[in-house]
């Protein structure tokens, strides 16, 4: 097993990763009756997609003895209604000055586009990543 999640009431769940023991805790959005005071589960997957696609592009700089570190992801997400689900995640990731060549762009934006977070989501959900290098 990966967690184990307990609904703590008043639209807030506590989430305990098993192997790590770590803790965190959402809380349904304002927009959806709840208090706003953490992370919804909706943010959760789209911070996932962000974290997924950094952490891939990791491996592969690793691979490839390219640093990536200190780049950084933006997140937005976008809810629709009707029903009520994402239908964008906005990702802008700003890459340090490292000056990469042409290749290794178009290795790194390439891992970060197949990462497994983003294979897994809908078809139907827009995936719209910008890089700033």
């Amino acid at each position: 097993m990966t967690s184990e999640i307990v609904y703590q009431g008043q639209l807030r769940t506590e989430a305990t990763h098993l192997r790590s023991k770590n803790q965190l805790i959402t809380d349904a959005p304002v927009d959806n009756h709840g208090k706003g005071e953490a992370f919804s589960p909706t943010d959760l997957v789209a911070t996932g997609l962000a974290s997924c696609m950094l952490s891939i592009m990791g491996i592969v700089a690793g691979r490839h003895d390219i640093s990536v570190d200190g780049a950084k992801a933006s997140v937005n997400k976008i809810m629709a209604s009707g029903p009520r689900r994402i239908a964008a995640v906005e990702v802008t990731i700003q890459m340090p000055s490292n000056n990469y060549s042409d290749k290794e762009k178009q290795l790194l934006e390439k891992a970060a586009r197949t990462c497994p977070v983003a294979l897994s989501l809908s078809e139907s959900l827009e995936q719209k990543v910008v890089f700033e290098w």
